[in-house]
């Protein structure tokens, strides 16, 4: 997978913790991103859903009942 540099800030408290911690900071944030980009994902999907949410649709009954045969 590519990777792309990027640089933030961090409270010189919570980095002192982390580095006395043996938190890896870059593992930290790589993955608090990933759930960040996740939750977000859901979160759209969810407010599709609740904008068009599904309908009984009666091509899979038609499409069911032709398996059938």
């Amino acid at each position: 997978m590519a990777s792309s540099r990027t640089t933030f800030t961090l409270d010189d408290e919570l980095a002192e913790q982390a580095r006395k911690l043996g938190i890896n900071v870059s593992a930290a944030a790589r993955q608090g991103v990933a759930d960040a980009v996740r939750a977000a994902l859901a979160r759209s999907d969810r407010e599709a859903y609740q904008r068009y949410p599904e309908r009984p649709d009666s091509f899979w009954e038609d499409a069911e009942a032709w398996g059938e045969e």
